[in-house]
């Protein structure tokens, strides 16, 4: 599929050198709570965090609901807080506080299913999908490789216009009246694009927003998103990490990548999420030794940063989806690190997102265990040069005085 014109997106300014942290606020602190959260706040900004994603914070359905606590992304009512964590007016103050802290602040949205028990059921059962029999069933979505049964929520129909304003209410619902800064889009492409983009100008007119989409599709970004998944990337660095990859599969990605998206559109790059770390593996588990490595190509090969909440702290298992299971935050191992590279990024308009950055090109080095290349913009250059292996390295890289020293999954940035 042809990426669409380069055309400048109207991105709100703020997110030109933005990065982004998520968080699951069940899992964040033993409470569980908005207001428990709220004192974190602080840290992340001194770590360098600009944008807060917040996984959904509306009520979760009972009805079919998956282990004890169910899914967040099971909701039963667009326009109300889950009472587990807290109230409306907690969640007006935590924005308020993240505006006071210099952050921005989005939540999950999730518009192509609903709770089984969502209010809308009851009263608009004409807003939903049948079945052969006219019975509303359990979302299925076809993966690429099989069906997935969705049991716990029933899919919108979205034929229906209705479907479309209210929908749309309930997302000017939140900005207007909490002051949020935009959302994060579950499963953005099985709902219509045309809604997105009307959905987006509506919500820009009330304030500039930032959409994010749980997709990766060059279409997103014409007019309704500022930003997509990177899963490409990802899988690229999964694959070098278990010895399945090298230089040559990173500097096929950024070639591949620039033939398809937009000049000017965000791609989210990331080493974890709450998807990837429940039910593909830990930090440990995917890269082991490697982790920081990756950390810092994800943070500064083109592309906005994502920091899932505990990675700061070494996340070392798999939360549970639908059971209260505590971050252990221990001793913030990889907060310094973390907050180096933040600062790296602001420091640097080559390192900015979409056409306000610079492409990474490639830097020559005589060994594919290591990678190497080049932000350049307006005279601002920042070199990276990572060793891919568990062995050192020693190498003359181009454009890069003398030899350069690498230990095991070591990195060099030339500033």
């Amino acid at each position: 599929m042809n990426a669409p014109e380069d055309i400048p997106f109207n991105h709100p300014v703020w997110s030109r050198s933005a990065n982004i942290y998520q968080v699951n606020l069940r899992q964040f602190t033993p409470e569980g709570t908005i207001a428990a959260f709220q004192a974190h706040l602080p840290r992340l900004a001194t770590m360098g965090v600009d944008i807060l994603w917040l996984m959904p914070i509306q009520p979760i359905g009972a009805k079919n609901r998956k282990g004890t606590l169910g899914s967040n992304y099971s909701v039963s009512d667009y326009l109300a807080v889950n009472p587990e964590f807290g109230t409306l007016d907690d969640f007006k103050a935590l924005v308020r506080a993240a505006h006071d802290a210099g952050m921005k602040l989005i939540i999950d949205w999730v518009a192509n299913h609903t709770a089984w028990d969502h209010v809308w059921v009851e009263a608009h059962p004409d807003w939903y999908l049948k079945n052969a029999h006219g019975e509303i069933h359990s979302y299925v979505y076809d993966n690429g490789r099989e069906l997935e049964a969705w049991t716990d929520v029933v899919g919108l129909d979205w034929g229906q216009p209705e479907v479309w304003d209210a929908m749309q209410a309930a997302l000017e619902f939140w900005v207007r009246e909490t002051d949020i800064d935009g959302y994060r889009c579950d499963v953005a492409g099985l709902v219509p694009l045309a809604f997105w983009e009307r959905a987006r100008e509506a919500l820009d007119a009330i304030k500039p927003v930032f959409m994010l989409a749980e997709w990766s599709a060059p279409e997103l970004h014409a007019r309704a998103f500022d930003m997509t998944y990177d899963w490409d990337l990802l899988d690229v660095m999964k694959a070098i990490a278990k010895g399945e990859g090298d230089a040559r599969d990173l500097a096929a990605y950024l070639e591949q990548s620039a033939k398809a998206w937009p000049a000017d559109a965000y791609r989210m790059s990331f080493t974890s999420n709450h998807d990837k770390n429940a039910w593909e593996g830990h930090d440990d588990e995917v890269f082991g030794p490697a982790f920081r490595a990756f950390a810092v190509l994800a943070a500064t090969l083109p592309g906005m940063p994502l920091i899932y909440g505990g990675q700061e702290s070494g996340l070392d298992r798999r939360l549970a989806f639908f059971e209260k299971d505590t971050i252990d935050w221990k001793s913030f191992a990889h907060a310094d690190f973390y907050a180096d590279l933040l600062a790296l990024k602001h420091r640097h308009a080559a390192l900015a997102n979409g056409a306000a950055g610079a492409p990474a090109q490639r830097l020559a080095a005589r060994s594919d265990a290591v990678f190497a290349f080049r932000r350049e913009l307006a005279g601002d250059r920042v070199s990276v040069v990572v060793n891919l292996t568990d062995r050192p390295q020693s190498l003359p890289v181009d454009g890069i005085p003398g030899i350069v020293h690498l230990q095991p999954w070591g990195w060099l940035i030339l500033e």
